[in-house]
């Protein structure tokens, strides 16, 4: 009697899917390959080899990716659902840094809870699409937005244009914790407060 390992044909079938789902997200998302690249820090011929199957997705590659389309990771894998979905907030690990997704809707707003260690402090800016908040739960964070340098405490909240070069990390003194929160273009807050009272 031979024995069948369901297991190992059903994880192959999962990655066969990853390199078309890629190429759906990017093609929505309008970004090219090397966009991408620049993105990511992944070379341009790595992630075409990703996208047409020549190349087998690692934990790495996936969570580089994850962060730029701002995806939960399950979401590249396409993942079966386990349990109770409002538990499962899967940190990942993007340069250094934990990365928690709090939505899991791939085409809607995004939000993530980042944990940002001491470290690296020397700023990469970089350009995107699309609308970002930050809001400072613990801890210092240091953002650069153009020419402008800044240091947030708890409970201060910085909002930009991501077409805007930025680049957030590190003071070097301690770690920090936020809340970023990113929209596409056409999509924005609203924001609703209660009327003044008239006197």
């Amino acid at each position: 009697m031979r024995l069948v390992d369901h297991t190992s044909g059903a994880i192959a079938a999962v990655l066969e899917q990853v390199g078309p789902r890629l190429q759906r997200i990017r093609a929505l998302r309008g970004i090219t390959l090397a966009g991408l690249a620049t993105t990511t820090g992944i070379s341009k011929s790595t992630l075409s080899r990703l996208e047409t199957g020549h190349r087998r997705p690692t934990l790495e590659l996936l969570l580089a990716l994850s962060q730029a389309y701002r995806v939960p990771l399950d979401d590249l894998v396409d993942a079966p659902e386990v349990g109770d979905p409002r538990i499962r907030l899967k940190p990942g690990k993007v340069k250094g840094r934990t990365v928690i997704p709090l939505t899991r809707q791939p085409d809607g707003m995004q939000v993530w809870k980042i944990v940002i260690p001491t470290g690296k402090t020397t700023p990469e800016p970089r350009a995107h699409d699309g609308h970002e908040w930050i809001y400072v739960l613990s801890g210092h964070l240091r953002l650069v937005l153009g020419e402008q340098d800044w240091v947030l405490g708890p409970g201060e909240i910085a909002e930009f244009d991501t077409h805007l070069p930025h680049w957030f990390g590190s003071t070097g003194h301690e770690p920090s914790e936020i809340l970023s929160i990113f929209a596409r273009p056409g999509e924005r807050m609203n924001l609703r407060t209660p009327p003044t009272p008239q006197p």
